[in-house]
């Protein structure tokens, strides 16, 4: 592995999609959270509120640091219709609304990352744009009640059904889609010693 070998990095995320993508680069890391309210200003631009949670959660979770040698990743997936964010459902009927928005067009999936220690801090963002194909009401429904995305920004996970099933075009990485930049958080963490 190219990234420093002194370099201990800390995700800050309960995201098991995350966890996962980092093991599948091959990129060493600890798991530790702390809880953050994720709220950010109404008039904050939609492509800018990822990274803004991400600095947020960051911020929030630095004591979770115990030495020089430890970087924080912190990452906040949102979905962007029409200007309009849709992150995780609140409830079964949100789910299905979301879904119903989406399916039959293209949205957007911006994934802000911040790593942060005590001396630097960086923040940078993927952007995928994701093609839905439309779908039914009894399509959206077994998806829901057979995957229930309730933990997923959009209301779906593009490694599922839906993915599987309904996305016929990304313009950007499916690991921005699924919850992290993969790319992105490689080439940072080489340069994190530069």
């Amino acid at each position: 592995m190219i990234i420093p070998p002194t370099l201990s990095l800390i995700l800050a995320s309960k995201s098991p999609r995350r966890s996962y993508l980092l093991e599948q680069a091959g990129i060493p890391f600890t798991v530790r959270t702390t809880e953050v309210e994720e709220v950010y200003p109404e008039d904050l631009p939609a492509l800018e509120v990822a990274p803004y949670l991400a600095r947020l959660k960051a911020r929030a979770a630095q004591h979770l640091l115990h030495s020089s040698e430890e970087v924080l990743l912190t990452a906040d997936s949102v979905v962007i219709v029409d200007g309009e964010i849709y992150g995780k459902p609140r409830d079964r009927a949100h789910a299905l609304e979301t879904l119903h928005t989406i399916a039959g067009r293209m949205h957007t999936v911006v994934t802000g990352c911040c790593l942060k220690n005590g001396e630097k801090e960086r923040v940078f963002s993927g952007r995928s744009d994701v093609y839905m194909r439309a779908a039914t009401t009894e399509e959206l429904e077994w998806y829901v009640d057979h995957c229930q995305p309730y933990d997923k920004a959009g209301a779906y996970g593009i490694q599922e059904w839906i993915g599987l099933a309904k996305i016929h075009r990304i313009d950007g990485t499916y690991p921005n889609v699924m919850g992290l930049p993969v790319d992105l958080v490689y080439e940072e963490l080489v340069k994190w010693r530069q």
